[in-house]
């Protein structure tokens, strides 16, 4: 915000200082991110610049560790023929991709679907234990994830004889990894939906009601198009939190279900390669796509709800 053209000498200097202390404070934040992206460029095996990079000579930076991601686990690497099915049915990185997108894509329609149904019914006044409820549904973001993960695991992997039921052994399986990742993406759904619904109109559902709708139609017709920015931002988010996990996979997955931040933990441990540079530098790209986009649907909402003009 621009300052008003009355303001004292002191305020000019404090208005001033203020955007260096927040400019220092930024640096800070994404000086990390700023480290990786060009270090992902190396064309030597480290996780420092060399000289050559610091010269910005051409030949300090190379692509190698982004071919790195496609042909580490390849059968035949130099084969010409087949180059893209070898990619696509052997290498780790890819296959990693793959279980995250699926785990993610899967954790995400059930986390919004449920933390959606959860928010309506949240939101209603005469809902009772509203607070506790509410604080029991919002508590994976609360309790550390190690406990979580641990808990989830022997849950998973032994018969629930509290209740008399077997839980089918559900470590080392998708559907495992599925429900653990809902599991820590319902809060995030039901905040962000929440938020919305703080501003919905209820005498629209009543209008809806007056003119003949049932709870089908008043729900698909007029609730969910309003709600929907909410909706899909707490999608986005769910999906990040699924997209990211690496403690719960640790805990529940199999050698079938590595996810990218899984492979980059056993990279780690077993090869430090610059290729988990790359890889984050990716990650750190998609982020920031899927912030642009919650950010856009942040400000619909509000356009919506008449909460701003711009």
């Amino acid at each position: 915000m621009a300052l008003p053209t009355y303001a004292s000498p002191l305020e000019r200097l404090w208005h001033y200082a203020y955007l260096v202390i927040c400019t220092l404070i930024f640096i800070f934040l994404i000086a990390p991110i700023l480290v990786i992206m060009p270090l992902s460029f190396n064309a030597e095996p480290y996780f420092t610049f060399t000289e050559a990079m610091l010269r910005l000579a051409p030949e300090g930076f190379s692509l190698r560790w982004y071919e790195a991601l496609l042909t580490t686990g390849m059968m035949n690497p130099e084969a010409v023929a087949g180059w893209w099915s070898d990619v696509w049915a052997n290498a780790a990185w890819v296959k990693a991709a793959k279980n995250s997108f699926i785990i993610g894509f899967w954790a995400t329609v059930l986390a919004t679907t449920l933390g959606t149904l959860a928010a309506l019914g949240l939101s209603r006044p005469d809902m009772p234990y509203r607070r506790a409820i509410m604080a029991i549904l919002i508590s994976p973001m609360i309790v550390p994830i190690i406990i979580i993960a641990a808990g989830t695991f022997f849950f998973y992997s032994a018969p629930c004889g509290v209740i008399g039921v077997d839980c089918g052994r559900l470590t080392s399986t998708y559907s495992g990894v599925i429900l653990a990742h809902t599991t820590l993406g319902i809060p995030f759904v039901i905040i962000t939906v929440t938020a919305t619904l703080s501003g919905f109109d209820q005498s629209l559902v009543r209008a809806a009601a007056s003119l003949g709708a049932n709870p089908r139609a008043t729900f698909f017709r007029v609730i969910l198009p309003l709600i929907l920015p909410g909706v899909i931002s707490g999608a986005l988010f769910a999906f990040v939190t699924s997209f990211d996990e690496v403690v719960a996979v640790l805990f529940i997955a199999g050698p079938e279900q590595q996810t990218i931040p899984r492979q980059m933990w056993n990279g780690i441990r077993e090869q430090i390669s610059p290729a988990i540079l790359s890889v984050a530098t990716i990650l750190v790209v998609i982020s920031i796509a899927l912030l642009a986009t919650v950010e856009l649907l942040r400000r619909r909402s509000d356009r919506l709800r008449g909460v701003t003009g711009r």
